[in-house]
This record gives C-alpha cells, structure tokens and sequence, in this order.
C-alpha cells in the first residue's frame, strides 16, 4: 500500500538578488520587480509504499531538501496534491527546537515535546537517548558550550527515539566521528527490518547503494530515474 503520493507535485521559489543603490532606485521607479521565481520541483509523480527504503541523489540544488521538506510538512506544494498516510520523523535541520542557554537534558525534554512525544515517554527513554549520544558527562551542561558534534549527537539521538512510521534522513551520515555515523546507519537497518518508510539523501553513493531498495534521481527539480538502486546511481554518476 502506498503511504506516500505524489501527483504532478511543482514547487516555486522567490529569490530575491542583491542589488545596488543605483539598480534599486531604477527598479522602484520603473516599476520593475526584484524577484525571480525558480522552479525547484518539476511535476513529480510517484509513490513510496510501506517498508520501501528510498534514497534521493541529485546534485546541490536539486531539489532533494525540497522534496523532504514537503514530505515533512514543512513545506507546501505550489500546485499538485500530496498525500502522506502515517506520521512523519524527519531527522532533518536536526536540534531546530533546542535553546542555547538551555542544559542538555532540558533540551531533550523541549525538542522531544516539539517532535510530538509525550513527557512521560520521554522520561522512560531519556536513559537510552542519553547512552546513544555518548555525552552523558555533559548532559547537565548549557547546550551554547557544546561542540557542533556533540549538538548534531544529541539531536539525532532525541529524533531517533519518536518510534516512526516513516522516516526522513537528510545526510545524517555527517552527524559525529566516524564510530558514531556506524552507530546511526546501524540504527536506520534496524528501522529497515522493522518495516519503517525510509526516504534516505546522501551523497555517499555507496551507502545508497547497499542500505536503499529503490532510487529517486532528481536533476534541476526533475525526476529523471525511479527505480533499481544501481541502474540509477549509474545514470547519475554519468550524467554529473
């Protein structure tokens, strides 16, 4: 069963560019607008179901954010209609909700409420998110005094723990050392085997290739692949 539909799915951007004085002053006067619209996802179509493991390659600017963003909820279609039929995890723009001046442990309380768990489990897991994150001699410390690796541990480790249905990974093999990136991908075949949705980026394509059922290609917004994990890595590594 489908859990997830796309259907003629567009999404538009406005930037706007830096101007000069002079250009700003013509462009009032002329009337002329300043924004341009950039078409950063193309009349996609497609469906993941239940227990897919999907990854995304693309290069930057391909829309691979984007279309997580969507799926997250985080952001809407500009036209076209998407249907999403479970709860969403997105390990993405992981420890958004965590406050500098706050300690670790208030943060997991704070961030775990805002990712829609409930205090009560939050307490009955803080002992395993704490052990998973491996900064248990800091957990009391203000957050404003941790490293980026540490900040980017304790926020996969909170995100980790919302028991998903289906599960949003953004690069997260650039979270910590290389020891902690091992535990996270160990930690995403357990959410394999479980039957979790998994939509997966990355540009490490040989994690692609052995942790993904299925690859979606996206080239400036388009979907130019959908389909086996190396047929479709191929045809990226040769279109680049």
């Amino acid at each position: 069963m489908a859990e997830i539909i796309f259907n003629n799915v567009n999404k538009y951007f406005f930037l706007q560019h830096q101007k000069t004085l002079k250009e700003l002053v013509q462009a009032i006067f002329k009337k002329q607008k300043t924004l341009e619209r950039v078409h950063a996802l193309k009349n996609l179509n497609f469906f993941i179901k239940k227990g897919e493991v999907v990854g995304i390659v693309g290069k930057n600017g391909a829309g691979k954010s984007t279309l997580l963003k969507l799926i997250a909820g985080v952001s809407a279609p500009t036209s076209g209609s998407l249907e999403i039929k479970e709860m969403v995890s997105p390990l993405i723009e992981l420890g958004a909700g965590f406050h500098p001046e706050l300690t670790g442990r208030e943060n997991i309380f704070l961030n775990g409420v805002i990712l829609g768990l409930k205090e009560d489990y939050i307490k009955k897991k803080f002992n395993e998110i704490v052990a998973f994150s491996e900064i248990a001699r800091f957990i009391d410390t203000p957050i404003k005094y941790y490293s980026s690796g540490m900040y980017m541990r304790l926020a996969f480790s909170v995100a980790i723990f919302t028991d998903p249905k289906i599960l949003l990974v953004d690069e997260i093999l650039a979270v910590g050392d290389t020891d902690f990136q091992a535990k996270c991908l160990a930690k995403m075949n357990e959410f394999k085997d479980k039957g979790v949705t998994i939509i997966f980026v990355s540009h490490a394509l040989e994690t692609v290739r052995a942790f993904c059922t299925r690859v979606l290609y996206l080239k400036k917004g388009e979907l130019m692949y959908d389909g086996e994990v190396n047929k479709g890595i191929d045809q990226y590594i040769n279109e680049k």
